[in-house]
């Protein structure tokens, strides 16, 4: 079969994928009660993808099927009694610290109104959220601040392109004594930032936090064949990285920044972040280098000795691509970002060289595994990001190693880009 006729056949493939319904359902106390994800109708019969909360908190997920004419509640409080024996962590204590809430967004204010709607309703005692604007083209996203939010919501142009530069802009005007940064195409959970910010004020060592993604709607084929390979979570242990006692189950540490999160839901202490540089400019959506630039502030807050602590209580909920195409332009890009901070590693700090080439075979074999064609396996718990519903398509499997041996070239293209101030993030 030739490439071009594989390819056709895995675009067969992916178009017959069907929706899949995003609900969860609270085993915590009381009667248990199903509730739709954000955006989505009342769960009806068919494929379910439910999040499982205790208390409050997520603890698992799962997928399910309700037949029809079945209650659904019934049939998935059912499912669920499987993942009701997770121990839930418990709090942090104290009152969690004042934090920023940062936003960057480019042309896109009917996401950002979502977003900005769902942080504002955040049951954390004392936050700020500051909206960068990155790049406008138009007046809309001043506007929409202006008219719907006011004083509820900080408003900052930044003219110079790039994710990593408008998170830094955001750095350089936060008030809080902790800064999280989130995107405009998500939903935040009412505790959100409450979960995200109180580990900073148990463990004075900590440095960065990151939390939990789940997609808010599985409506297209592109976005329930990405969450059926993993989506963006992390999973539901809460896990302290602690560069003085690296983990024995993690050989690519701290390399292996994917690993510990992603930008969506991260949160660093502002002086930490300040002192290490911010985000390299010459990284992240929007540059040649095309992302990575969240991976390497974790690096870069973990060679400084600082922990970085994950925890799945702190939920956003986001609304993956929708497309074949997303897909494609997603596989390259996180190929690429990835190279790219690794590149922005070694030549920001060469003196992690030795520890790179150390983990370089591991390295390798972990980036086949990565980008290589993935089929159906149907092991791992039902929906608990293991469980590989659908096969992964083998051309995005190629877009994503094109991405990886481009990172290195978009990188230095990114650091000789006029006006790149690399180094000088909070400046």
């Amino acid at each position: 079969m030739s490439r071009r006729t594989r390819t056709q056949e895995e675009i067969r493939r992916f178009l017959a994928i069907g929706a899949v319904q995003v609900a969860e359902l609270d085993l915590g106390g009381g009667e248990a009660v199903v509730r739709p994800g954000p955006g989505s109708p009342p769960v009806t019969h068919g494929e379910v993808f439910l999040l499982v909360r205790w208390a409050g908190r997520p603890v698992g997920t799962l997928l399910a099927r309700v037949p029809e004419g079945a209650d659904p509640r019934a049939v998935l409080t059912e499912a669920a009694a499987g993942v009701t024996g997770v121990a839930v962590e418990a709090g942090g204590g104290g009152e969690p610290p004042y934090a920023s809430v940062v936003v960057a967004t480019r042309e896109r204010a009917g996401q950002l109104a979502r977003a900005l709607d769902s942080l504002l309703a955040q049951e954390h005692p004392r936050f700020e959220i500051v909206v960068v604007d990155n790049a406008p083209m138009t007046d809309g996203t001043r506007e929409l601040v202006e008219r719907k939010y006011g004083e509820r919501v900080r408003y900052v142009c930044e003219p110079a392109p790039g994710l990593a530069v408008a998170h830094n802009r955001g750095l350089a005007v936060a008030r809080g004594e902790v800064i999280a940064f989130t995107d405009d195409d998500v939903v935040a959970d009412a505790r959100w930032l409450t979960e995200l910010t109180a580990p900073f004020a148990a463990d004075p060592r900590l440095g960065c936090t990151t939390g939990l993604i789940l997609p808010a709607r599985l409506r297209t084929p592109a976005q329930v064949l990405l969450e059926s390979h993993g989506g963006f979570a992390k999973g539901f242990t809460p896990t302290t990285y602690d560069p003085g006692d690296p983990p024995r189950d993690e050989p690519l540490f701290p390399f292996a920044a994917g690993r510990f999160g992603s930008g969506a839901n991260m949160a660093f202490r502002t002086e930490v972040l300040r002192a290490v540089g911010g985000f390299d400019p010459a990284t992240g959506a929007g540059t040649p280098a095309r992302g990575g630039d969240d991976l390497y502030g974790f690096v870069r807050v973990l060679a400084q000795g600082h922990r970085l602590h994950y925890t799945p209580y702190a939920l956003v909920w986001h609304h993956h691509r929708e497309t074949w195409a997303d897909l494609e332009t997603q596989a390259y890009g996180y190929g690429a970002g990835l190279t790219a901070y690794l590149t922005a590693i070694l030549v920001n700090r060469p003196a992690l060289l030795p520890a790179f080439l150390a983990r370089l075979p591991r390295g390798l074999a972990h980036a086949r595994t990565l980008t290589g064609a993935r089929d159906t396996d149907g092991g791992g718990p039902p929906g608990g990001h293991d469980a590989r519903t659908h096969p992964w398509p083998r051309r995005l499997s190629r877009l994503q190693r094109r991405g990886m041996l481009y990172g290195p070239l978009g990188y230095l293209r990114a650091r000789r880009a006029p006006g790149n101030a690399t180094g000088r993030g909070t400046g």
